[in-house]
């Protein structure tokens, strides 16, 4: 509970700072990296503020970067990258949520970017849809609710949209954040 009030004051504290920095019209400009990623605008900047801020985080280590415009998915890659994903992808989410702020600050991005580093979200995705899937089994063999672990909007998103193809079963997103989980119901429950 406290590593939750520390992220959210560091992030409340960074998006202070871009508003004093929006009001003195200052920008944060980044001369330092060596390839430009402003081919088409604010997308390629994100991506550019990214790559510095993983830069600075992992001093020393080479970061390299791929970028899905279409998908508005920048990935990152690199030696022992792990501190930036942190347990259970939090430090991944904060990294994301302050890339956004500032690219919704900054009025360089219209949707939400992605971020996935070493992998780490597609792979756990998959882990996310086996998971899913076995319990809607489950959830339907013993004709009773299942309820899973609490997930990020995102990836209680995936889940509600695959399960939703399963006729035997149907979901529902309960609970307060950062609790907030998928509760599965088969369509026929035991009426003990």
């Amino acid at each position: 509970m406290e590593e939750n009030g520390n992220m959210k004051s560091a992030i409340d504290d960074f998006v202070e700072s871009l508003e004093k920095e929006r009001q003195s019209n200052k920008l944060i400009e980044d001369n330092s990296s060596k390839k430009s990623y402003k081919k088409s605008g604010g997308f390629y900047e994100i991506a550019s503020k990214l790559k510095k801020i993983m830069e600075m985080t992992c001093i020393g280590q080479e970061i390299k970067i791929e970028i899905d415009e279409s998908n508005y998915l920048i990935s990152i890659h690199g030696k022992d990258l792990s501190v930036l994903i942190g347990k259970d992808g939090k430090v991944i989410d904060a990294i994301e949520k302050i890339i956004n702020l500032i690219g919704k600050r900054k009025k360089l991005i219209k949707k939400r970017v992605f971020i996935d580093i070493e992998n780490y979200r597609k792979d756990n995705l998959k882990k996310i849809e086996k998971v899913a899937i076995k319990m809607a089994k489950k959830a339907v063999n013993e004709r009773k609710k299942i309820t899973l672990k609490p997930m990020p909007s995102y990836e209680r998103k995936i889940v509600h949209n695959m399960l939703a193809k399963i006729k035997e079963v149907k979901t529902q997103s309960r609970f307060n954040e950062p609790n907030r989980r998928v509760v599965i119901y088969p369509v026929k429950q035991n009426n003990n």
